[in-house]
This record gives structure tokens, sequence and C-alpha cells, in this order.
């Protein structure tokens, strides 16, 4: 329970502190005051309230296993253990990113932890994460993807398709759908027909639960007894966890589309509250919870200082990295 609340304690950091940078100024996280513009440009999706379901479901997976992601990234690809420094360089546009300050925050792709994305397209991190884990069965490797998405991408033609060729080939891959009950400004069960995620997962005969994505143990255990699944007994399982996202559809979104009071009683069920509680309810000392959150601290600040600090791409670094299409290579 320590490792996945520090999991967790160390997206909300990050999260925190880049929602800060975006919307100008950072010195609440200890770099100088000033009026200077956002630090962090282009969109910005927080995953606030959402950090259970990446740190549950990462921590039952190995390094070799492999993870899609979507635009709302950042805790999947910490909680699957990428550098916090180079990510917030990226955010930051600078050379000394992931993707050179090119890719921003719904890019960024760690392959050294098995992470091959985030997405800007909704729904299109499911058939790389299909074709990946057919890429495994073929070469027969003992590994799985994990595939996050939201459910909005419940509602677009990657989920039927994905779901369906990983279940007709039997491919080893982890379907989550971290359901924060909005797509981006509309509730999903406004424009969803039928019974939703779990009972369409259901329907191409692939083993699923429903957990509340508010509990880390809840979703970790759900998580640890799927893979284990995958990789004993092949083929595709599939999980629904329920949550709640805090903040508005991009950094510098108030939200005010939605209910004041259920955004309320949401907060109430913070799962980084809720885990603290159970950590020290557990025996954990307090201490040794408050030394989780200062390292976690500290790295992010860390973070931050070396990303402002790092230098900007060159000119000629927009002809690098791109395809020649005329030739058919990588240059």
């Amino acid at each position: 329970m320590a490792d996945l609340y520090r999991s967790m304690f160390r997206i909300r950091e990050f999260e925190n502190a880049a929602e800060i940078a975006s919307q100008g100024g950072v010195a609440a996280w200890g770099l100088a005051a000033s009026a200077k513009p956002a630090l962090v440009r282009g969109p910005l999706h927080l995953s606030t309230g959402q950090e259970a379901v990446a740190a549950g479901v990462c921590h039952a997976l190995t390094k070799e296993d492999m993870l899609t992601s979507t635009h709302r990234g950042h805790g999947h690809t910490l909680a699957k253990g990428a550098d916090a420094t180079k990510m917030m360089c990226e955010l930051f546009g600078r050379a000394t990113g992931y993707n050179k300050g090119k890719g921003g925050s719904m890019h960024i792709a760690d392959f050294s932890v098995g992470m091959l994305g985030a997405n800007g397209v909704v729904a299109a991190g499911i058939p790389i994460a299909t074709g990946a884990a057919h890429a495994l069965k073929i070469q027969k490797k003992p590994y799985l993807v994990a595939c996050f998405f939201g459910d909005g991408a419940t509602n677009r033609g990657p989920f039927l398709e994905g779901l369906n060729w990983a279940k007709v080939y039997g491919l080893p891959v982890l379907f989550i759908c971290e359901d924060n009950r909005i797509s981006a400004t509309t509730p999903t069960k406004s424009m969803s027909a039928g019974e939703g995620a779990f009972a369409r997962a259901q329907s191409f005969g692939i083993p699923a639960v429903q957990v509340d994505g508010n509990d880390v143990l809840a979703v970790h255990e759900a998580a640890a007894k799927m893979t284990a699944e995958i990789r004993t007994k092949g083929g595709p399982r599939f999980i629904h966890a329920v949550t709640y996202r805090f903040k508005g559809h991009v950094s510098v979104d108030p939200g005010t589309y939605r209910d004041p009071k259920e955004v309320e009683a949401a907060i109430k069920n913070d799962p980084l509250i809720a885990t603290r509680k159970k950590l020290i309810a557990a025996g954990l000392p307090l201490s040794q919870v408050e030394a989780i959150e200062a390292e976690a601290q500290k790295e992010i600040a860390t973070a931050l200082a070396v990303a402002e600090a790092a230098p900007w791409p060159v000119v000629t670094d927009a002809y690098e990295d791109i395809m020649n299409t005329s030739a058919g290579v990588w240059v």
C-alpha cells in the first residue's frame, strides 16, 4: 500500500506542478515568482482524482509489459516508470524532453519501460495496444499490453474493432476503461446507449470486472488477478474502473459546466486522502507517510527547476526525426 500511495502522490504532485506552470508562474513550487507567460504550452489534460487507476494497474505490470495511454496520460506514464524530469522537460518544450520538446503533454513515450505512448486521438491507443499484443503472441514473448482509455472512447469505432480483434485472436491485452463519467465537457451517460463499457466488453465474451476506481487496493487486486490470468490462460481481459476527474477538460478550464455539488462530493472521496488514512490505520508511522510525500515533492521541484533551465531545441531539429516519404526512410 505504501508503494501504491507513493505512485499516486508522485502523479498528483507532477500534475499540480504542471497545472500551475501551464497557467503562468510557478512561484509556489520553489521557483522565482514572475509575470512571465505559461511555461507549459499547448493543451494539458490532467488526471487529478484518477491516480488510483494508474497506480493500481501499473503496480501489477512488469517492466517488460507494455502500455498505451491517452491524452490524459501523465499518471500512466509515471506509474509505469518513466522519468519525471524528462517528462517535465517535454511539457516545457525543451530539447531534453522525451520527444525533444516536439510532442508535448499528449505524446510522451518511453520504450525503455514499455510505455508505447500517450495519444491525442480518443481511442487511438486501443488498436496500437492490440497490434502490440498480437506481435507479442506471434513472437511467443511472455508479456502483455495494458491499454488505458476513457469512457468516451467506448463510443468510437476503434473500441469495438480492438476488442473484437483481441478476442478473436486470443491476444494478451488488458483493457482498462478509466471511466471518469464525462467526455470532455459532456456527461458520457447522456450519449451512450445500453449499459456501458462493462456490458460491451462482456458482449464480446471478454472476462470483465467492474471496480471502484478510487480504491487503489481494489484496482490493484483486479489488475493482479487479470494479468495473472492473461499470463497463464491467454486472451484479453477487461477492467471497468469508475472514478472521477476533479479538474476541467484541460488545465485552464474551470469546469463550470459541471454541478459544483457533484464536484464537491467527488473531492470528498479523494483517493489520495483515503489511501493515506488506510496507511496510517494499518500501522505505518505518520513520519514515514510524510517522508514518502516529501520525497515526491523534492523530485517534482527538481524536475521543474531542471525543465525551466533546460535548452530549447535548435531550429534545425525541426528537420530531424521525420519521414522522407519519397525515399521511405527516417531522417
